[in-house]
This record gives C-alpha cells, structure tokens and sequence, in this order.
C-alpha cells in the first residue's frame, strides 16, 4: 500500500514539475519552488560530471597535461560544490532567492566556468562564454 502511495506522490509531482513553461519571463512562487527542486536533484546527482568538464576545458585553452592535473584538481573542488550547493537548493527550495550557481546545470554551457552565488572569480583559466558578455 505504502508503495503505491509512493508512486502516486511521485507521478503528481513530476506532472506538476513539467507542467511549468520555461520561457516564463517572471517566475511565480510553484515555479521557483520547482525551479530549485529540480536544479537541487539534478546537481547532487551531476555533480561529478565537473571533473572531466574541467579536464576538458583546461586541456582545449592549454595542453593536455594542464588539464589531466589542474583539471582533475579544480574539476574535483568543483564537483563537492556543486553537490554542497544542490543541497543547499533543496533545502531552501521554499524560500524564493537568485540562483546559487551559474549555469545552474552541469550540462548547460559545458564550456563556460561554474560560478557561485553570481561572484566572478579572477584566474587565468577562466573563461565566460557568450552569455556573461565577458564578465
């Protein structure tokens, strides 16, 4: 009984998460609420994919040796926050506030740098790609 009642919840709340539009200029509450729900999930379980994205990215502006080591190094520190930052989203999913990260998937501008809480942090492997306007 238990089980059915589980997906039940589950095919409720992905009916209501996908009935939102994206392209919704101003977000109301349930859509920033789901907005958070989703970006929390999907970076606690994304979150590694910032190791190769960094070896990726590092390797294409330098050599392959920079981005095996200093890719694997800033690729690691940025999977744990981003995991750290999905988890801060789910937990204040009720409380409307900006994005924490930016872009707020892994996936989503692969080759652009993850920023946190909106902050530009110099470096010479930094790179913002056509969205920042170079910022």
């Amino acid at each position: 009984m238990n089980k059915n009642k589980l997906i039940t919840a589950c095919v409720l709340s992905g009916a209501i998460l996908a009935s939102f539009s994206v392209n919704a200029e101003e977000k109301t509450y349930l859509q920033g609420f789901s907005s958070k729900i989703n970006q929390g999930f999907f970076n606690i379980g994304t979150g590694f994919i910032e190791i190769p994205k960094n070896i990726v990215n590092i390797s294409h502006e330098q050599n392959i040796f920079v981005g095996l080591t200093w890719g694997t190094l800033r690729g690691v520190g940025h999977a744990v926050s981003r995991t750290l930052v999905g988890g801060a989203e789910l937990l204040t999913s009720p409380i409307p506030t900006d994005d924490y990260i930016s872009p707020p998937y892994v996936w989503e501008r692969f080759s652009e740098d993850t920023r946190y809480f909106g902050l530009h942090y110099p470096g010479y492997w930094t790179h913002y790609g056509p969205l920042d306007h170079g910022k």
